[in-house]
């Protein structure tokens, strides 16, 4: 009980305080037009992914088990879109920057949650991947639907275990001093760091989520595209090579898209701006939501032919009646 109530019994007075003040970007003129802009990604990557999942669950031949994997990754993005963005704009264009304590951590898990589930979709996808390019023979009698909803199952678990941890930890800490939140939403960083007492636990709990929702899902992913490369090489003719290739290219663009603008942004932390970070996180946030389903309709043949088989039949329907 001490390690979450690290003020109790010391001379420290325990300080819950009513609100948080989310500061965003500051000292930039007509900046209301970037959140307009947010606005027009949100629409986007809402219409995308509703797109996406409605395509799926009319068409039969896309219920396989790499489509379910398909399907929460629409869904994480749909719903961490939702969880973010509209927050987002009514603090900043509504001036509503004051956010009560309990939905200023309800608001990091949710951000927190679907963020992470992002990462993991595409580790679930990757499996997906290695096995039917390094064992095809056996990839129905190991991915099966079963598999890859247990595996999706585990994933959220997973998720919620930690972020909880972490939201959890934060109710430890006394903030005394500033209530005054660096970043564009209830982040979790700028947030302890404004802790009294020792938020070492909050740092710790930190760096295991980092390691364990963002470094482990990328290493696997890197290594089994190298287990993929190694098995491509194998096979004698270039034309099936690139053919087999040619499916993992929608999967390794989300990738690229999910992991290249975090690592920008870890690697180039200590030298960029507060407001240049906040843009570039929060642009990280919401450009993957948005231009995934736009990825998979267009690399992907199964659903471009999907779509044109739904569009087609709700044509059809429009002219009988």
């Amino acid at each position: 009980m001490n390690f979450f109530n690290s003020a109790l019994g010391r001379n420290i007075t325990f300080v819950r305080p009513a609100y948080f003040i989310i500061s965003g970007i500051s000292g930039i003129p007509n900046i209301k037009y970037y959140y307009v802009f947010l606005f027009f990604v949100y629409i986007v990557s809402v219409v995308g992914n509703t797109v996406v999942m409605a395509v799926i669950y009319l068409d039969h031949n896309l219920r396989t088990p790499k489509y379910i994997a398909v399907f929460n990754l629409a869904f994480v993005d749909l719903m961490g879109s939702s969880a973010l963005v509209p927050k987002l704009l009514d603090i900043f264009m509504f001036n509503h920057q004051y956010i009560p304590y309990n939905d200023c951590l309800s608001f990091m898990f949710f951000c927190f949650t679907f963020i992470s589930m992002q990462s993991l979709t595409l580790v679930a996808l990757s499996v997906d991947r290695l096995i039917a390019i390094v064992d095809p023979l056996h990839y129905h009698m190991k991915v099966t639907h079963k598999f890859m909803l247990r595996l999706i199952t585990f994933f959220w678990i997973y998720v919620i275990s930690l972020v909880l941890t972490a939201v959890g930890l934060l109710t430890r800490l006394s903030f005394c001093k500033s209530v005054v939140i660096n970043s564009y939403y209830c982040d979790h960083g700028p947030m302890y760091r404004l802790g009294c007492n020792d938020f070492t636990p909050s740092h710790i709990i930190g760096n295991i989520c980092q390691i364990l929702i963002l470094w482990l899902p990328l290493m696997f992913i890197l290594v089994s595209y190298g287990s993929i490369g190694y098995a491509l090489l194998k096979i004698s003719t270039i034309s099936e090579s690139l053919k087999a290739f040619k499916t993992c290219t929608a999967h390794l663009s989300l990738v690229a898209m999910y992991f290249l603008p975090i690592l920008i942004a870890f690697t180039m932390m200590s030298k960029m701006h507060p407001n240049a970070r906040i843009i570039n996180l929060s642009l990280t946030s919401v450009f993957p939501p948005m231009l995934n389903p736009i990825i998979y309709v267009l690399h992907t043949q199964e659903i471009k032919e999907s779509l044109k088989k739904v569009l087609k039949m709700r044509r059809q329907n429009k002219i009988t009646v």
